[in-house]
């Protein structure tokens, strides 16, 4: 009989040091990796929609171009509800007053997009507002495309009711020019030229040129309001002397207001 001698049991290898290094550095490595890309892409992010409108805004040297693209319009939207006469009193009286009131204000182009924003007529925003404009004057009006500003100035005699207080009223007519900002960079971001703000098709930015008649007055809505003494309406008004403040529209004011529309043929040419 043969007999075989058992094995002795292998002994436990022992763990290699390097092995267990080598293993975590192969965890660790995409990691590390990842983090010298990520700032890398950051140093060549694209132009943010703010920074497209601030770069516009200032006309920056970094621009080839910047432009105003419109994508809808609507006309006869009506601006603002402004004071644009000095109050006068009436409280008190049983009897209607005769007043012989001073009218003034003006319109100007103006743009909606952030607090503070300009686009002068010099600038390359500026006269891309000026050009698409030419589109919208039609064969009642004309619209203001540049900066400038129209004014709006005469004196008319009118009746202040008993116990009110009387002023006169406007809002102007604008066409509502609705849009987005396209800008190109003469150098390329994240490898490419063109960006937009807020967004491309956007219908967000305004643009309100103002609707001028064809004998060169504003256009828009004038009214004659009158006010009930004591009320908290006419305390508003008189608690406000000239400084400006929101005012209701036409016919909006409520049981103690009454508005008489004044027609634009009575307004005086400019």
């Amino acid at each position: 009989m043969t007999t075989h001698t058992p094995r002795a049991p292998h002994a436990p290898r022992a763990r290699n040091h390097r092995d267990k290094k080598k293993r975590v550095t192969l965890v660790l490595a995409p990691v590390a990796a990842l983090a010298v890309i990520v700032p890398l892409m950051n140093q060549a992010g694209a132009a943010t929609p703010s920074e497209v409108t601030a770069d516009c805004s200032a006309d920056s040297d970094k621009l080839e171009n910047c432009e105003f693209v419109d994508v809808q319009f609507k006309a006869n939207s009506l601006g603002p509800n402004q004071r644009v006469s000095p109050v006068t009193e009436n409280c008190g009286s049983t009897a209607a007053a005769t007043n012989t009131f001073s009218v003034s204000t003006s319109v100007t182009r103006t743009i909606q997009l952030e607090d503070g924003f300009t686009a002068a007529a010099d600038t390359k925003l500026g006269s891309s507002f000026f050009e698409i404009g030419i589109k919208f004057n039609s064969t009642e009006f004309n619209i203001t495309r540049d900066d400038k500003t129209t004014g709006l100035a005469f004196s008319r005699s009118d009746t202040v009711q008993p116990d009110s207080i009387g002023f006169f009223m406007w809002s102007a007519k604008r066409t509502d020019v609705s849009g987005f900002l396209r800008a190109t960079y003469k150098e390329e971001q994240d490898g490419q030229k063109v960006f937009f703000a807020p967004s491309e098709g956007a219908a967000t930015v305004h643009v309100f040129y103002p609707q001028i008649l064809k004998n060169g007055t504003p256009d828009g809505r004038l009214w004659l309001r009158n006010v009930k003494c004591g009320t908290p309406e006419a305390n508003g008004v008189l608690n406000s002397g000239n400084s400006l403040r929101a005012e209701p529209g036409f016919d909006e004011g409520g049981g103690n207001v009454t508005d008489v529309e004044v027609p634009l043929t009575d307004i005086p040419a400019t």
